[in-house]
């Protein structure tokens, strides 16, 4: 049985293919939300690790050992992100997908996540670093002088208010990744673009089609970016993340925790 002909104008086209098409859109969304959502993670993750290596500082009672370790780990952290950030992530998908595929084997969509996890890294690693710098030094030093190393007052006393600081550029960078995550259809992720390229392909309606596309990610966005903003706002309330104490070594994010002491 023939389908009737779709309406020649814009909304008209436009609904017709998404009443026709509505899974294939809707597949694509979950793939793009799974992929942004996963990568935006695994890269807060990442950018914590690098850009504490970025800050790793040369002491004077170190050896000459530790001193060649730490100036080697943050050169290679000052490559990464350089890199990451110096290329497009289009290219990445496509040296990383085809350069790694026959070792690793990885499906098209396992590969989105760890190269869009990749790229965001390198921006966490920034968002993070400026969060740190935007810490009293003061701190640092008198976590010091209280006997905690370096590691124990990176993660209990500056990172929890590092991420409070940068929140607002972490959401961001889910937001990006929500939009960016369209270049994966290069190496054939089945993401909102590359299904409504698909659904164009049949319809032969590229205007209608990608007229649905944008509405769903404006829709993506806007929706993401009210969310964000009520986090925020939570997060600048004194039951939101609190600043570096001595309770920061049980409540790693600064997050009361229900029934306990903060």
């Amino acid at each position: 049985m023939n389908r009737a002909p779709l309406p020649p104008d814009l909304i008209g086209g436009a609904l017709g293919i998404y009443e026709r098409y509505a899974p294939l859109f809707w597949f694509g969304v979950r793939n793009t939300l799974l992929i942004s959502l996963s990568a935006t993670i695994i890269g807060l993750f990442i950018g914590l690790f690098f850009a504490s290596l970025k800050q790793l500082k040369i002491e004077k009672k170190d050896l000459l050992f530790v001193r060649i370790i730490k100036v080697v780990l943050r050169v290679i952290a000052n490559l990464y992100i350089e890199i990451f950030r110096g290329t497009p992530m289009i290219v990445q998908a496509i040296f990383l997908y085809h350069g790694l595929r026959p070792l690793l084997g990885w499906t098209p969509l396992v590969a989105g996540v760890v190269i869009v996890s990749i790229n965001t890294g390198a921006y966490m690693a920034e968002i993070i670093r400026a969060g740190i710098q935007s810490i009293d030094k003061g701190q640092y030093e008198a976590s010091r002088s209280l006997g905690l190393n370096h590691v124990k007052t990176m993660i209990f006393v500056i990172l929890p208010q590092a991420i409070k600081n940068a929140f607002p550029a972490i959401g961001n960078e889910f937001v990006v990744n929500i939009k960016d995550s369209a270049v994966l259809n290069v190496i054939g992720v089945s993401e909102l673009y590359f299904q409504s390229t698909a659904v164009a392909g049949i319809v032969f309606r590229f205007r209608d089609t990608f007229f649905i596309t944008a509405l769903i990610y404006l829709s993506l966005t806007f929706t993401t970016t009210q969310i964000l903003r009520i986090i925020e706002k939570k997060l600048d309330t004194p039951e939101g993340l609190v600043g570096a104490s001595s309770s920061s070594a049980n409540n790693f994010f600064g997050f009361k925790r229900k029934g306990g002491q903060s």
